[in-house]
């Protein structure tokens, strides 16, 4: 079976190129062409691509969130990013991209390159993301499906994370959404910007307006843009009095 390849530039001529070179390639064929990381995005749910060649600098969501937001859906594309700033190679690795083309690109590079990328299955990609070791900066964006298509909603727009039974609710500025992620997840991806106040709630600093205590010695927090007060457990109460000195 052909690898079905997603090109995603922001320059016209540079999207136009690369589709010349695949329909030279025998074993690859165009599933899209995007010109911003969004539209990626949202091909990439659309379409599910095999790989995704992506350039590095695009207005918007660069190449490398993108490259982070496509390895957290449940069938991530292999990557391969096009770009002519070698400075980005490190961070492109670190972005868990299985191949790195400099431009102007070749015919016989973009064609290796896709044999390797070929050669990972979907699976093996996860685990190449999970198992890499490297330090990665956490996402600027949480992507949500919805019937419409995809929604990139900015992590500094969270107030709260609480789990959903299989799913994590998402509490924004904006409104409510669902998204697959676990709690602990999160967690550890998002570092110090968050902080876990139940077992099933992780709020974000950045709208934590007060700890409180009530008549009977419970503790609660209050965001900044929610009404209602979020209970914290025994078991984090302390660690959240420690963390912040009360």
């Amino acid at each position: 079976m052909k690898l079905r390849v997603l090109i995603v530039d922001d320059e016209p001529p540079a999207r136009e190129l690369l589709r010349s070179l695949l329909t030279e390639i025998e074993d690859a064929e165009l599933a899209g062409e995007a010109a911003t990381g969004e539209e990626a995005l949202q091909l990439a749910v659309d379409e599910s691509p095999d790989v995704v060649l992506l350039d590095v600098r695009m207005p918007g969501i660069g190449g490398i969130e993108t490259a982070r937001q496509l390895n957290s859906l449940v069938e991530p594309p292999a990557v391969i990013f096009t770009t002519a700033y070698d400075e980005y190679a490190v961070n492109a690795f670190d972005a868990q991209a299985v191949g790195y083309l400099l431009k102007p690109i070749r015919k016989e590079k973009l064609a290796d390159a896709l044999t390797r990328a070929g050669r990972l299955t979907r699976p093996q990609l996860q685990r190449l993301a999970a198992e890499s070791g490297k330090p990665v900066e956490p996402r600027t964006h949480i992507a949500v499906r919805h019937r419409e298509g995809l929604r990139l909603i900015p992590i500094a727009e969270v107030t709260f994370f609480s789990a959903d039974q299989k799913y994590t609710n998402v509490q924004h500025t904006k409104g409510t959404d669902l998204i697959e992620d676990s709690l602990r997840s999160l967690e550890e991806e998002l570092g110090s910007a968050f902080v876990r106040i139940h077992r099933n709630a992780l709020v974000s600093v950045r709208y934590l307006e007060s700890i409180e205590r009530d008549s009977a010695g419970h503790y609660f927090v209050r965001l900044r843009g929610s009404e209602a007060p979020l209970p914290v457990s025994r078991r984090m109460a302390s660690e959240l009095r420690e963390r912040f000195r009360i």
